[in-house]
C-alpha cells in the first residue's frame, strides 16, 4: 500500500522538477507583480498569473522532452527525464497540457492579450524545438521577454499598451538571461552536436555580453521613464552592476556554476521592481 502512494507522490515531485521550477516560478511571479503594480483588477491580475505560468510550465516540459536523449547522454542527473526518473511520454503530455490550458486561459484576457501571450509562449517552444542550435537562439528570448509586459498592459481594462522602454528592457533581460543559463551547459551542449548564440561566442564572450545586456536592462529602465532617476533607483542600478560582475566573474572562474542564472534572475526582479514603481503603462 506505501508503495502505491508514495510513487505518484514521486512523479509530481519529478514533474515538478522537469518543469524548470525557478525560471517558471520567478516569470510567472514577475508577470503577476506587473500586472498587481499597474492596477490590475484582481480577477484580471490573476488570470494573468495562471495565463503565463500555464504558458511557463508548458515550455520548461517541453525543454526536456525534446532534450531527454542529449540530457541521457550528458548524465545531466538534475533533468528527471534525462537521468531516467520520469517517462518521456508523461512530460510530453504534461506540456502538451499545459499549452492547451495557456491558448485556453490566455483567451480569457482578451484577444490582443491572449494573442501575444500564446506568441510568446510558441516562440519560446521555437526554441526548444529549433532555434536552440543555431545563432538565432537568442531570439526566442528577446521575443517573448520584450512582450511580457505588453501582455500584461493589454490585459488591463482598455488594453493600453507598455512604453517602448518597458518592452526594450524585457528583451535585454531575455537575452541575458539566455546566455547566463547556457554558461554552465557550454561543453555538454557541444559535446551533443548544440551550437547555439553562446556556443559560437565562447565562455568569455557569452559571460561579457550576458552581464552587458543585464545591465543595459537596467539601465533603460532606470533613465527612460520621464523625470529624474530616484536614488532608490540608482541604488538598485548599482545593486544590478554588482549582481551581474559577480555572475560573469564566477562563470569564468567556474564552468558548472549556476550562480550566473540565478545573478540574472535576480536583476530580472530589481527590474520588474523599477517597472512597477514606473509609469510604464500609456494609453
Amino acid at each position: 500500500m506505501s508503495q502505491v502512494d508514495v510513487r505518484p507522490r514521486r512523479a509530481a515531485v519529478e514533474l515538478a522538477l522537469a518543469s524548470h521550477p525557478g525560471p517558471t516560478v520567478a516569470v510567472t511571479v514577475f508577470a503577476g507583480a506587473m500586472a498587481v503594480g499597474a492596477g490590475a483588477p484582481v480577477r484580471t491580475a490573476v488570470l494573468v498569473t495562471l495565463a503565463v505560468l500555464a504558458g511557463q510550465l508548458s515550455i520548461g516540459w517541453s525543454n526536456d522532452w525534446v532534450d531527454a536523449a542529449r540530457d541521457a547522454v550528458v548524465g545531466r542527473t538534475d533533468k528527471p527525464v534525462g537521468a531516467g526518473r520520469l517517462p518521456v511520454r508523461t512530460v510530453r503530455a504534461a506540456a502538451w497540457s499545459a499549452a492547451g490550458a495557456c491558448v485556453v486561459l490566455s483567451a480569457t484576457l482578451g484577444w490582443r492579450a491572449g494573442l501575444v501571450n500564446v506568441a510568446t509562449v510558441a516562440s519560446a517552444w521555437s526554441y526548444n524545438v529549433r532555434l536552440k542550435n543555431s545563432p538565432w537562439s537568442w531570439a526566442p528570448f528577446a521575443f517573448s521577454f520584450g512582450l511580457l509586459p505588453m501582455v500584461v498592459a493589454l490585459a488591463l481594462p482598455g488594453a493600453p499598451v507598455a512604453t517602448w522602454w518597458a518592452v526594450a528592457g524585457g528583451a535585454l533581460l531575455g537575452v541575458g538571461a539566455h546566455l547566463a543559463n547556457v554558461l554552465p551547459d557550454l561543453e555538454d551542449d557541444e559535446g551533443t552536436g548544440v551550437r547555439g548564440a553562446g556556443h559560437r561566442m565562447g565562455r568569455v564572450g557569452t559571460g561579457v555580453v550576458a552581464a552587458a545586456t543585464l545591465l543595459a536592462a537596467t539601465v533603460l529602465v532606470v533613465v527612460a521613464p520621464p523625470g529624474r532617476p530616484s536614488l532608490a533607483a540608482v541604488v538598485a542600478l548599482a545593486g544590478a552592476v554588482v549582481l551581474a560582475a559577480t555572475g560573469t566573474a564566477v562563470a569564468l572562474r567556474s564552468s558548472r556554476s549556476r550562480l550566473p542564472f540565478v545573478a540574472a534572475i535576480a536583476v530580472a526582479a530589481v527590474d520588474v521592481v523599477l517597472l512597477v514603481a514606473s509609469d510604464w503603462v500609456v494609453g
